[in-house]
């Protein structure tokens, strides 16, 4: 993903008014939901369910995804989000504020909770270097 790829997105109410407190930018980008874990004491073989959504609409602190299923508003979902040049995915942890059915299948805001063994730091490292350079 090119630098170009970035550009400010802006979301308004009804009146025309503002409806975020940050900055973000709207790219093309992947994410990977798990959307059911697998108890630890079950049997290997038994995998993680997981979706592959699109990314839009980010910030330092959500973004907002499009998938074919919907989420569960107040869910707490392990989520690895497929940004820019990065090789590796962050792993983020992920809380469902809305969801809403759409043309393209369901439209949800995401916001990422600080989590230990995440990548969250990382996470608002690069959103903030892209912000710096659109």
């Amino acid at each position: 993903m090119a630098d170009r790829d970035y550009e400010f997105g802006a979301d308004v109410d009804a009146t025309g008014r503002e409806q975020r407190d940050d900055y973000r930018l709207t790219a093309r980008a992947m994410a990977r939901v798990q959307t059911e874990s697998v108890e630890p004491s079950s049997l290997p073989e038994l995998p993680a369910r997981s979706l592959d959504c699109q990314i839009r609409d980010i910030s330092a602190r959500g973004f907002r995804l499009v998938s074919a299923e919907p989420f569960l508003v107040g869910a707490l979902l392990p989520t690895e989000a497929f940004l820019g040049k990065r090789p590796e995915p962050f792993r983020l942890m992920v809380e469902v504020v809305w969801c809403r059915e759409t043309g393209e299948g369901f439209l949800s805001g995401i916001q990422i909770v600080p989590s230990d063994n995440t990548d969250y730091l990382e996470w608002m490292e690069a959103v903030a270097e892209a912000l710096v350079r659109s």
